[in-house]
């Protein structure tokens, strides 16, 4: 199976099953979304959807705001992986901020008992936001099946990522999928996953050919296709992986086993 490990929900449904079609995606893991850039048609438009998200990341959203907010969130997310349980999975939203207690109780309403199989996007907008992911991560060790996806490209820093490497080591039961393959900061992502066994690379939104190259060479039981649709193209995406991965063992691996493994689905045809 042909399985994009990151997507975000797209409006309407439509066009996001039209690009898995055209991609040859058999089935797409979903995250919730506050922008919708898919329905820009110029910069403004752009400038205006993307203004929902920077509020985010400047952290300037009260925690309430951000309860409610992914609450609504994962509600829009349950509902479309619903009407299309054979092309969808789902990793939800949970709050920074909220005790270890409160976190297990969050996962345990939000995501369990809606059958979501990870938890994420997170996407620190300073170190010390991921440094809150801490009580997430000792909530996730009761759940050892869920994995926890992280943004490590810009406004991520190299000292944000090292602070999430202490914290995949820390918590080894915890898989930890490394968002955008740390963005500029590729070679040393590459080089963590080789060593540590909990650590995951998403090879979406790439610095560049030659890293996803390099990835796939290097970890190929570790790299995980995405497109982070709609930012990426779910075609392109996967092309590029075909292009740059000759291996076709690897290559299988990479384009669904890898996440089908971690997701605890490896046995679906």
């Amino acid at each position: 199976m042909i399985i994009d490990n990151h997507e975000h929900v797209m409006i309407p449904t439509d066009l996001q099953l039209k690009k898995m079609e055209q991609a040859g995606v058999d089935k797409t893991i979903l995250f919730c979304t506050a922008p919708h850039p898919e329905k820009a048609k110029n910069l403004s438009d752009m400038k205006a959807e993307m203004g929902a998200l920077y509020k985010i990341l400047s952290g300037s959203n009260t925690k309430e705001d951000n309860i409610r907010r992914m609450k609504d969130n994962i509600e829009e997310l349950t509902q479309i992986i619903k009407g299309h349980p054979d092309k969808f999975y789902g990793f939800g939203a949970v709050p920074l901020g909220l005790s270890t207690e409160e976190t297990i109780s969050w996962i345990e309403k939000n995501i369990i008992s809606n059958n979501l199989k990870g938890v994420g996007e997170f996407t620190p907008g300073s170190d010390e936001q991921i440094a809150q992911l801490e009580p997430i991560f000792q909530a996730l060790e009761h759940f050892p099946q869920l994995p926890i996806w992280v943004h490590t490209f810009d406004p991520v820093s190299m000292n944000g990522i090292k602070l999430l490497m202490e914290l995949t080591k820390k918590y080894p039961k915890v898989s930890v999928i490394f968002g955008h393959m740390g963005g500029y900061h590729w070679m040393e992502v590459i080089e963590f996953a080789k060593t540590v066994s909990n650590a995951y690379i998403d090879l979406s939104g790439a610095f560049a050919a030659l890293a996803v190259r390099i990835a796939t060479t290097e970890v190929p039981d570790k790299c995980l296709y995405g497109s982070d649709a709609p930012y990426g193209e779910p075609l392109l995406s996967k092309q590029l992986i075909e292009y740059v991965c000759t291996d076709d063992e690897s290559k299988e691996k990479i384009l669904g086993g890898n996440i089908l493994r971690l997701i605890g689905e490896e046995n679906v045809n």
